[in-house]
């Protein structure tokens, strides 16, 4: 059965959150926005602090538990992630991206790695340290058909050299140049094999090989750095391989879906805490204006503020249970794919729909850069983009309804 009732650490831990979205991340929200590529340090080091924080205090609640209900709770980590990045996406997407997590780099090694490798890796995260991670994949000749990789890894004697460019990695700059970043890098090692023969590498930050080509200038998100890198004869150990060097058929590509299925419920969560920013704001706005929202009465009687205003309530909704899904089948061991991308499809289209209707009804306001709302609307598109744009999800979802393969359906 599906349950969604959290526990009393868990609502603490979003009442934190919430605190820090409201207090630290609004406030600077409009300033990070202007300067795309000034970096809020300050901002970082508070973020960490608060979130090892709320780390801290979860554990301490667990540890009062008696009769060991910690240790027999359902374990809720994927569930804790969406929840907690639609709260602290409800103050900034941007800002959200930019703090030092494991980021899409840590979901590929998590899908991909060997126990060891995720221990190695990721280890600075569970220590509570500042750490970036990226993910490296699409390419100039390619968009979302990630099985179209180019970019070659070659062995020689006790190391893989890597040769190719890679675009819009979100943190890549961060995770490439920062003290214990890494970017992990989806390469070939077989191009006649096809997509069996991609394969996961995690480069290490300021590795020999690897630059920083430019930094994209954005319509949203702008206090997130999105990189274009450059491998030239990058040299990295055997041993960073993410799982095993063997091409066969069951591998390679199937573990670039597997980071997906992890990641996109988290990008639909990033769209809802956007949507629901842009909701409470209009929400507040009526109120201020005396303008009711009435529930309860005939559809036919309602005005057109009212119906817009309670549908963009019922999309944020279906969204948020379809996230919440996607997260409750990967934390109970269930394969996820339709789900996953069910949430990144509904999500993407809902937070665009409510986020331009946020500015429609409030007209001129709504355009203005006084307010937030312009901004959220621009941050909302992204999420309609990457992690797979809304029209390859759309044809994943009827590939797994209908059972079709990819050469059937493309």
């Amino acid at each position: 059965m599906i349950d969604f009732e959290l526990e009393p650490q868990i609502l603490s831990r979003l009442q934190m959150f919430h605190a820090v979205s409201e207090h630290m991340m609004r406030p600077i929200s409009r300033d990070c926005d202007e300067h795309e590529h000034t970096k809020p340090t300050q901002f970082y080091e508070s973020m960490w602090s608060a979130s090892a924080a709320a780390d801290i205090q979860v554990g301490n609640d667990r540890s009062k538990k008696a009769d060991g209900a910690a240790a027999s709770a359902p374990r809720r980590a994927n569930l804790m992630t969406v929840l907690s990045t639609e709260e602290l996406c409800w103050g900034d997407a941007g800002l959200y991206l930019s703090t030092p997590n494991s980021g899409l780099g840590g979901a590929a090694v998590m899908a991909a790695g060997t126990p060891e490798q995720k221990e190695r890796f990721l280890k600075r995260f569970k220590e509570g340290k500042p750490k970036w991670g990226a993910m490296a994949i699409t390419e100039p000749s390619f968009g979302s058909d990630s099985s179209q990789v180019t970019t070659t890894a070659t062995r020689d004697g006790d190391h893989w050299v890597i040769n190719g460019t890679k675009i819009f990695c979100t943190a890549g700059e961060m995770a490439a140049e920062k003290s214990d970043g890494f970017v992990v890098v989806w390469a070939t090692v077989d191009k006649t094999a096809g997509r069996p023969g991609i394969k996961p590498f995690v480069v290490e930050h300021n590795t020999p090989g690897m630059t920083v080509a430019r930094v994209e200038n954005k319509l949203g998100i702008r206090a997130s750095d999105t990189a274009a890198l450059i491998f030239d004869n990058c040299r990295i150990p055997l041993d960073a391989l993410l799982g095993s060097a063997e091409v066969r058929k069951e591998g390679g590509f199937k573990d670039v879906m597997a980071t997906f299925d992890a990641t996109r419920p988290i990008v639909a969560a990033m769209a809802i805490g956007v949507g629901r920013a842009a909701l409470d704001f209009v929400r507040d706005f009526l109120k201020q204006q005396n303008v009711p929202v009435r529930y309860g009465i005939s559809p036919r009687r309602l005005t057109a503020v009212e119906r817009d205003f309670m549908e963009m309530e019922v999309q944020l909704q279906a969204a948020r249970l379809l996230t919440w899904r996607a997260a409750w089948m990967l934390d109970t061991g269930k394969r996820n794919s339709l789900e996953a991308s069910m949430a990144k499809a509904k999500a993407g289209l809902a937070v665009t729909l409510i986020t331009q209707k946020a500015v429609e009804l409030l007209g001129p306001l709504g355009y203005s850069r006084k307010i937030l709302v312009e901004k959220w609307m621009r941050d909302a598109k992204i999420n309609d983009i990457f992690e797979g744009t809304q029209q390859i999800n759309m044809i994943i979802i009827a590939r797994r309804i209908l059972n079709y393969s990819s050469k059937e359906l493309n």
